[in-house]
């Protein structure tokens, strides 16, 4: 892929429209506990108002390719635009009912544009596509630093948390406008016999590299929205202050841009992605033990090891998407199930995380869980990193080759 095959102006939207699909989350983290003052909110209430949003990745990921053949893949991602930008509005009347309405619309809206984008980025660079995702997940990791860092600042300057988490609003709002300026519309896509409709859904579903890959998605998604939704708490009750808890997120998610554009190229070194997903997966399972059982010494150990961990994982799981998919439309199905699929199950962590905070289970066993989920999506890492791929063969059934 040279530079004159590159759609720059593609490129550029998919960076600007990535920068609003983690601020939402991680904004919220480093002020929960001026949230839960203000609120009057249960620890286990704040649990499920971090568990929301990741709930919503799930149910709603799988609705991408419908509202994707409805309306075409570009309205479809300014409609979720959209309603990012209102469910962050919604979080200025700051009442408990605005918070998780607005929670839940922003989950919804990056749900559809996050399963939305890989099929895009294997429709507009179908050679390159795995290392394109490192480019765009490094602008998801962009993003969810920025919302981690700015956080407390920004309630601080604007006078409170909820002016400061509405703020990003703001973002969303240039996104949906630049996207619509800049973007040409496709049709909407009719039904194709053997890449569309429920069938195909089945056929994809009986494929088991199809749930190799959601449930790793799913697993080490749970522990990226344990540190989004709860790491700062941890390391307050570790001793930290609140500003600093929130600048070290900030900093792992910062870290994160690294691994993310690295990630895809050092997979390229092997046979298959297993060596990759691996050493991502230990980085990140190292640095969160440096942070939650290590001495204050290791905390930027361990935030660097947790950055480097978790974006490389986090690349190389959207980039399984485009690789074990032979063209844009399988890449498409295969991203809303592997995310719809995958977000629920790492919906169920931050929220365990809060019902172990409510029950006052101490650090070493909260710890012990985070290893016990890297380690499934260590197992899962094995079959989804090997090089295969789902297509459909001269008559049309879906197999994997």
């Amino acid at each position: 892929m040279t530079a004159k095959t590159i759609p720059w102006r593609f490129l550029f939207l998919m960076v600007l429209v990535g920068l609003n699909l983690r601020p939402a989350l991680s904004s919220l983290a480093p002020v929960l506990n001026r949230v839960q003052q203000d609120t009057a909110l249960t620890p286990l209430s704040i649990g499920a108002l971090t568990t929301l949003p990741v709930l919503c990745l799930g149910l709603f990921a799988p609705a991408a390719p419908r509202l994707s053949r409805q309306f075409g893949p570009e309205r479809a991602l300014a409609l979720s635009l959209v309603v990012i930008a209102v469910g962050l509005l919604l979080r200025w009347l700051a009442s408990p009912w605005a918070l998780f309405t607005g929670t839940f619309l922003v989950g919804a809206g990056i749900g559809v544009g996050g399963a939305l984008l890989p099929a895009l980025v294997k429709r507009e660079l179908p050679h390159g596509a795995d290392l394109m995702t490192g480019v765009y997940t490094m602008a998801l990791c962009l993003g969810g630093a920025l919302g981690a860092g700015l956080s407390i600042p920004l309630s601080d300057w604007l006078g409170g948390w909820p002016p400061g988490l509405a703020a990003w609003s703001l973002l969303a709002i240039v996104a949906l406008v630049a996207w619509e300026l800049g973007m040409p519309r496709t049709p909407a896509t009719p039904h194709a016999p053997g890449q569309t409709g429920t069938g195909a859904t089945r056929g994809i579903l009986r494929q088991p590299l199809t749930w190799q890959i959601m449930v790793f998605m799913g697993a080490q998604s749970s522990l990226a929205y344990i540190v989004f939704g709860w790491l700062p708490t941890l390391l307050v009750k570790r001793g930290y202050d609140e500003a600093e808890a929130g600048w070290l997120m900030g900093l792992s998610v910062l870290i994160q841009l690294i691994s993310a554009l690295a990630a895809p190229w050092l997979a390229r070194l092997g046979r298959d992605q297993r060596p990759a997903l691996l050493l991502g997966l230990s980085f990140s399972t190292t640095g969160l033990c440096l942070l939650l059982l290590a001495g204050p010494f290791w905390k930027l150990p361990g935030v660097v090891m947790l950055g480097l961990g978790q974006g490389g994982s986090f690349s190389l799981a959207l980039a399984l998407i485009v690789l074990r998919s032979a063209d844009s439309r399988l890449a498409g199905r295969l991203s809303g199930l592997a995310q719809g699929g995958g977000y629920a199950l790492a919906s169920l962590g931050p929220f365990s995380v809060g019902i172990m905070l409510q029950l006052d289970v101490g650090i070493p066993w909260i710890t012990a869980a985070l290893v016990a989920i890297a380690t499934l999506a260590a197992a899962c890492s094995w079959f989804a990193g090997r090089n295969r791929q789902l297509a459909f063969d001269e008559e049309g059934r879906l197999i994997t080759r």
